[in-house]
């Protein structure tokens, strides 16, 4: 049966957002395998811990690091492009249930994330100034007008949010209701899906936390916490190099989810 101008317009589209988001997921395996590796290193004391920024700057000091960051770009816009997709036509029927909305929300909350170390990662090679100087983080903008410390805590609490989510898809395995791939894939995908969620939840905890302490017993609440002071906070903990070292190994791994997602991910278009 013969497609429609229309039917072949749409299914254009769709081909084009389904690369959008597999594009997405690999850059955002690529930045996660930098920050998982440095955080290994760190912890055998050959280098220290990186957050997002950092590991675009790691990207940009090799060879030929301009064009690999400006693929990273791409990686990153298309990212977004694809969270901000998923929160606003819900490919994967989240619904407008309570969760449905939170989950919605998370979603967009990503877009806006990534779509801001996509720009920073244009002022690396000299497109924006990517905020630096006396420009304010979206964070700093938003307590100048709630105050330090009602944001800080609303960003615990989301953090903390995010952290549970992972934790029980980890625990649900609710990974593998969207990856389309075969059973002897899955039985090495699993327990690699399942510790790299659980780590990333970690990280999330702790930023949660480091979050709590500088709202509530700050004098002014000042400065978010990154991926960076997460991996830092510990480091120094008693046992902190093996902690560390778990972590990034963990972190790693979620990298390899990533890149999974970006092989056997179900992107439902036509469902939205």
């Amino acid at each position: 049966m013969k497609q429609n101008k229309g039917e072949r317009r749409m299914a254009k589209g769709s081909k084009w957002i389904k690369h959008l988001a597999r594009t997405g997921y690999f850059a955002r395996g690529l930045v996660y395998s930098i920050i998982g590796l440095f955080a290994i290193l760190a912890a055998i004391g050959s280098a220290e811990s990186k957050d997002t920024r950092d590991a675009l700057q790691t990207v940009l000091s090799q060879p030929f690091g301009s064009a690999l960051v400006t693929v990273l770009i791409v990686g990153l816009v298309s990212y977004g492009l694809w969270r901000l997709f998923q929160a606003v036509m819900d490919p994967d029927d989240h619904g407008f249930g309570a969760r449905g909305l939170a989950v919605r929300a998370g979603l967009l909350t990503s877009a806006v994330t990534y779509g801001l170390l996509a720009f920073y990662a244009l002022s690396l090679v000299g497109i924006s100034n990517g905020g630096e100087g006396d420009g304010a983080s979206p964070a700093e903008m938003i307590a100048g007008f709630f105050g330090s410390r009602p944001v800080s805590i609303a960003l615990a609490a989301i953090f903390a949010g995010v952290a549970i989510a992972h934790w029980w898809k980890a625990y649900r395995r609710k990974y593998a209701e969207h990856l389309k791939a075969s059973d002897a894939v899955m039985t090495w995908l699993h327990p690699i899906s399942m510790t790299g969620l659980a780590a990333r939840g970690c990280v999330f905890s702790i930023l949660a936390m480091l979050l709590i302490f500088r709202g509530l017993m700050s004098e002014d609440g000042s400065g978010t916490p990154g991926i960076k002071d997460a991996l830092e906070y510990t480091q120094d903990l008693p046992f902190g190099a093996f902690l560390l070292a778990a972590l990034g190994v963990g972190v790693v791994l979620f990298a390899v989810y990533s890149f999974a997602e970006a092989i056997w991910r179900e992107i439902n278009i036509e469902d939205a």
